[in-house]
């Protein structure tokens, strides 16, 4: 095993073979690719990191003229607290779909679709990310 490996890859290499290459969360994270959302994700409910695509935060902070009382911190505890309530009713599942409304800039419907998939970080830890269906 070469030193940037990941020490969980190790029994993945003898099924495997040698991992060519791997992009950890943390590095997603450090990319913007994901934006960690973990402090407002536990007021929410959640108890594992959590973070959402970038693509999602794009249209969490882009807020419309038209809705301009809005305000980023709102949007995305609205996001995040559909997800935890989601996350109660769909205890047998790792991955569910939801719908909530978020307005936004020349789209005429407003109702989005969201995954919430809880799978295993890069130290196999819980994490939870959230994103639409194309960002996964």
């Amino acid at each position: 095993m070469n030193s940037n490996q990941n020490p969980n890859q190790k029994g993945l290499s003898s099924v495997f073979g040698e991992v060519i290459f791997s992009y950890t969360r943390a590095q997603a994270i450090e990319d913007r690719t994901l934006v960690d959302v973990t402090q407002v994700a536990q007021e929410a409910g959640f108890r594992f990191p959590t973070a959402i695509t970038a693509a999602l935060w794009s249209d969490i902070e882009t807020i419309p003229a038209s809705h301009s009382y809005q305000e980023i911190h709102g949007r995305l505890w609205d996001v995040l607290f559909m997800a935890a309530g989601n996350a109660r009713r769909n205890k047998e599942t790792s991955r569910f779909a939801y719908e909530l409304i978020l307005h936004r800039e020349g789209v005429e419907n407003d109702t989005i679709s969201l995954i919430c998939d809880i799978g295993s970080g890069d130290d196999a830890e819980p994490v939870v990310t959230i994103g639409y269906q194309e960002d996964f």
